[in-house]
């Protein structure tokens, strides 16, 4: 690899070992992607040949069976990042008449798709949100999982004489499903330490440390080889919940509460909203119920800037991770600030780093007076 770069490649069918250094040096690319709200994915590339160590033990004695879990982490100037923890969910073998063109790539999931394997039926009598969610992570504790999960901004306890909850599907299903009606995102966070993951089960997380400044415009100082912006007026909706007083049967539309209460501004002039939608599917639900649902859709439209570019890693000095705060500046007053990185796609070859990226804010103008480097 490049100066500067290191990459670590471990496997294992429990356990990620370090792999044979013959396995390293047919290495040719990786790829990795990982998106708000989303299982993360990786792609690996190895050059074969008929007498090589692939053809001829590894493939041969499973592996590379589906199944098999892969940890690539990446040493930037000294700093390790766990870019993925999976399993091997496909393998593809392409021989080729030409010397040096047979190729074998593995693709594979985060380890949430382990929790996506089996129909579960469970009941949880009494249990909240995030009390079903530790239960439901505790299973995959073996594979160094350890769930996060926040309670939603409205309590709402289960009364079992009236409703229990029940879960029929899988429980990454379930997990999903759950985080949606609130307003929440769930997925798996790999790290810090190799072999082990975060499981997350709660808002954005658009506050904390802000990762070093994506730069446009500065010459060699300029840190981002592109960046344009889009902002979509459509995209932001104003949602109404309808709950009929059960006394009087008299119906009152209530407006979601400010999604605020969910994800801090990041911009100094939010997006306007043109739209106004009822919420639907309210039918005997709480009202605690119908606010958490339409708090959850008045998130998903709150977004109306988006933001896509690339970037030579070598040159940023960082690994630019998704689910975190990044600053740009020299993109002009409106669009220079915080924004929430929502999507990275890791692009490793030897000799270069690249990064494909997607950033998304509430709105224009920067809430900061200055972007620190």
């Amino acid at each position: 690899m490049a100066s500067g770069l290191q990459l670590m490649l471990l496997m294992g069918p429990m356990l990620a070992v370090p792999v044979p250094a013959p396995l390293t040096d047919a290495l040719q690319s990786v790829r990795v992607t990982t998106s708000s709200g989303q299982a993360s994915g990786f792609q690996l590339t190895f050059a074969v040949s008929a007498r090589s160590v692939i053809q001829q033990s590894l493939l041969p004695l499973g592996f590379f069976d589906p199944g098999i879990r892969v940890v690539l982490v990446a040493v930037v100037t000294g700093t390790p990042t766990v870019l993925a923890d999976g399993v091997i969910t496909q393998q593809e073998l392409s021989p080729s008449a030409e010397p040096g063109g047979s190729v074998l790539t593995i693709t594979g999931e985060d380890l949430s798709v382990l929790m996506d394997m089996r129909h579960e039926r469970e009941c949880f009598p009494g249990l909240p949100h995030q009390a079903r969610v530790m239960a439901i992570c505790a299973k995959y504790a073996m594979y160094g999982i350890t769930p996060v999960a926040v309670p939603p901004v409205f309590t709402d306890v289960p009364n079992p004489l009236v409703h229990i909850p029940i879960q029929a599907g899988t429980d990454l299903e379930y997990l999903k499903a759950m985080a949606s009606e609130v307003g929440y995102v769930f997925f798996l966070e790999p790290g810090p330490v190799p072999g082990t993951s975060l499981a997350y089960w709660g808002p954005e997380v658009r506050a904390g440390l802000v990762q070093p400044a994506l730069t446009l415009g500065a010459g060699a100082a300029a840190t981002a080889e592109t960046l344009s912006f889009t902002y979509d007026g459509l995209s932001r909706t104003q949602y109404t919940v309808a709950l009929t007083e059960p006394t009087s049967k008299v119906q009152i539309t209530l407006p979601v509460p400010d999604i605020s209460l969910l994800h801090p501004p990041l911009a100094a002039r939010p997006s306007v909203t043109l739209k106004q939608e009822p919420v639907p599917d309210l039918s005997d639900r709480s009202v605690a119920e119908a606010l958490l649902l339409g708090l959850s859709r008045t998130s998903a439209s709150a977004d109306a800037i988006r933001g896509t570019g690339k970037l030579d890693v070598l040159r940023y000095g960082h690994v630019l991770r998704a689910r975190r705060l990044v600053g740009v500046r020299g993109a002009g007053l409106a669009y220079d600030g915080l924004y929430y990185v929502s999507s990275v796609t890791h692009d490793i070859r030897r000799g270069e780093y690249k990064q494909s990226f997607t950033l998304t804010r509430d709105g224009l103008g920067s809430l900061t007076p200055v972007v620190i480097p």
